[in-house]
């Protein structure tokens, strides 16, 4: 028998000048970047809370709080692999991930593929099984003005 479980992830971080733009692993050309303890890889932190709730192991304030030395300034992939390894000693594996970034700015359509490929490694799964997509809020809310960026995603993990 399959145990199938779904897990959703939000996340949300503030832009701001001085910090360089981290999004699914990769550094994005931008004048501004995400407010966080860690490199606020926004979609990353959200893949991590989906995982994580799949599986019922809380959430990623739980397990790297950003009152901790450890994470301060971390990069982001390395939470992935920490909360993959969590998933994997629990007996999970990682059927797929769907993902939608919202933001104004920057652009994120073209950055895609490349984010896809280095999730893909960091989770060591199939690049087919990582969806992510971009929209916008329609010039609505803080999103909308610019302030900041959100992420939503929803896991697929199973074990036999």
């Amino acid at each position: 028998m399959t145990n199938f479980r779904i897990g959703f992830g939000y996340d949300m971080h503030r832009l701001t000048e001085g910090r360089e733009l981290w999004m699914g692993g990769i550094k994005l050309d931008f004048e501004k970047g995400l407010q966080g303890h860690s490199d606020a890889d926004v979609l990353i932190h959200t893949i991590c809370d989906a995982l994580l709730g799949a599986a019922n192991l809380r959430d990623i304030g739980f397990h790297f709080p950003d009152t901790s030395e450890e994470f301060s300034g971390v990069d982001s992939k390395v939470l992935l692999e920490r909360t993959v390894a969590l998933l994997r000693k629990k007996g999970f594996e990682i059927g797929n991930v769907d993902a939608t970034i919202c933001a104004e700015v920057p652009k994120m359509n073209p950055h895609i593929p490349q984010m896809q490929q280095k999730l893909s490694e960091v989770m060591g799964v199939n690049i087919d099984s990582i969806s992510i997509k971009a929209t916008t809020s329609e010039k609505m809310g803080f999103v909308g003005r610019q302030e900041g960026i959100t992420a939503y995603a929803v896991a697929l993990i199973y074990k036999f």
